[in-house]
């Protein structure tokens, strides 16, 4: 195929899509920015796939670029997934629907050869679809109650720290931690995930390994999580709550995502 006629193709096919998925970019946009968003990092994650696939051009070059009709029937369940998410006012359906329009689109312009080539750059867009809050919510929960119960585990068997645990309260003498459903660990979780996914792709192992190095994100997300309200209690003992919310809460945060980043890329060097 022509690399004039693709480019002219892909053109015309973006402005269809923006188009058409105006609304949904708009609601996308919405949720990453959001003060409790817990998909902030989704702006990066078209940006990622198409690094991914650029890494591939070579390859891809030397493939049989041959339409395949499987990508149209892609395309229009896409779209029908699109139209129903917008009529019934379920933006995440129509989210989601983004990824089987990229499959199809590959499908149809590429074919099958080149879309198996790239198929997980393809699949990790799943990761910029928020998923719908009242998931959210009912997974946070849990979440949120889990790290409190452990905190005050943690803090008494090793600490004389004077402490008082009313549901999601930790209560100190110079000020209160409240933990909140950004600090259940669900966000780190959501970010670990779509990390781990991209050392479980680079790793030269097994698909056992890929994929022990994959769900080494659910201790890790955790572990970090948990590490970073036990730091804020302590600052909270030491300095106040006004303190620990102003200064520490956001510098705790990246500290601990420091942290968790290079857990799981010691476990990468480790199952290579």
């Amino acid at each position: 195929m022509n690399s004039k006629n693709i480019i002219s193709k892909l053109v015309i096919i973006l402005v269809f899509i923006s188009a058409i998925y105006f609304s949904t970019f708009i609601w996308l946009y919405e949720r990453y920015i959001s003060a409790e968003s817990y998909y902030s990092h989704g702006f990066l994650i078209p940006f990622i796939t198409i690094y991914l696939i650029w890494r591939k051009r070579k390859q891809l070059r030397n493939l049989n670029w041959q339409y395949s009709p499987w990508g149209l029937l892609l395309i229009v369940f896409a779209l029908l997934l699109h139209w129903t998410g917008t009529v019934v006012g379920v933006f995440f359906l129509s989210g989601f629907s983004i990824l089987f329009l990229v499959f199809g689109l590959s499908l149809y312009l590429f074919g099958k050869k080149v879309t198996h080539k790239i198929i997980f750059p393809l699949s990790f867009l799943f990761f910029m679809i928020p998923i719908p809050l009242v998931i959210i919510n009912s997974i946070s929960f849990p979440m949120r109650m889990y790290v409190t119960k452990i905190s005050v585990f943690i803090l008494k068997l090793f600490t004389d720290i004077p402490l008082k645990n009313e549901g999601f309260q930790l209560i100190f003498p110079k000020g209160t931690l409240i933990v909140e459903s950004l600090c259940s660990g669900l966000r780190s979780l959501m970010v670990m995930l779509a990390l781990s996914s991209i050392f479980a792709y680079f790793l030269k192992a097994s698909m056992f390994r890929r994929t022990v190095l994959f769900l080494l994100a659910f201790p890790i997300a955790i572990i970090s999580n948990l590490t970073r309200v036990i730091l804020l209690c302590f600052v909270v003992f030491v300095y106040g709550s006004e303190r620990a919310i102003n200064i520490f809460h956001n510098l705790t945060g990246y500290l601990v995502f420091v942290i968790a980043f290079f857990g799981l890329w010691f476990c990468w060097k480790e199952l290579q």
